[in-house]
């Protein structure tokens, strides 16, 4: 018997049912580990797994955003992405200037649990990137779905490098350049899918 929840033909992209359900595990993982992130960077005092925790705290906030949009017209789903990309731009505004702050606060962070919460992380982000591979194509709405996540991978090797710089260097400055990396990648795909969002909003006029 056919399904109709995933009938190919559903939406204007397919498989949506199927698409739906990766994106609330996904939602899932990314709200589990801004909580263990927001927990383990105040413990240890990293900015990088702060800057890391609210990245992934505003994943879980986009990603229940392309839930809502999943069957809505392709307008609706282009309006959202700015929603999106605006978010992920003013993460990128903060982590830059928080970073500038945490430079003149004295404070070494703990470089042990910096490298165990950014493995952990690491794995949970390429679970999550595998899982969306295949749907990093079509309109901007998935594509910033796709571009969230593998930004998250990228960052958390990061975290891992800078956890072996404080431990080698005993300074914080590992930490803060990472940081820095992280609101870069932030603001990059920020312009990416805002400039998607805009190109789709003009030809959908």
């Amino acid at each position: 018997m056919k399904d109709d929840c995933c009938d190919v033909s559903e939406g204007e992209h397919g498989w949506d049912c199927r698409y739906r359900r990766i994106l609330w595990v996904i939602l899932l993982i990314n709200v589990a580990m801004f909580i263990t992130e927001i927990v383990s960077g105040l413990y240890s005092g990293s900015q990088s797994l702060l800057a890391d925790a609210l990245d992934f705290f505003g994943d879980a906030a986009n990603y229940g955003i392309s839930l809502y949009v999943l069957n809505k017209s392709i307008t609706m789903r282009a309006k959202a992405s700015l929603i999106k990309g605006s978010t992920m731009g003013l993460f990128g505004i903060w982590i830059i200037g928080s970073t500038l702050y945490k430079a003149f606060v004295i404070g070494l962070p703990k470089a042990e649990v910096m490298g165990m919460i950014g493995l952990m992380a690491l794995i949970a982000n390429v679970v999550c990137a595998a899982l969306l591979y295949k749907y990093r194509k079509g309109d901007s709405n998935r594509e910033s779905v796709w571009i969230c996540s593998r930004n998250d991978a990228i960052g958390n090797i990061a975290v891992m490098l800078a956890a072996a710089g404080v431990f080698i260097t005993g300074t914080k400055w590992p930490d803060l350049l990472v940081a820095a990396i992280i609101a870069g990648l932030a603001l990059n795909g920020s312009c990416r899918i805002i400039r998607s969002a805009l190109a789709e909003l003009k030809t959908h006029r």
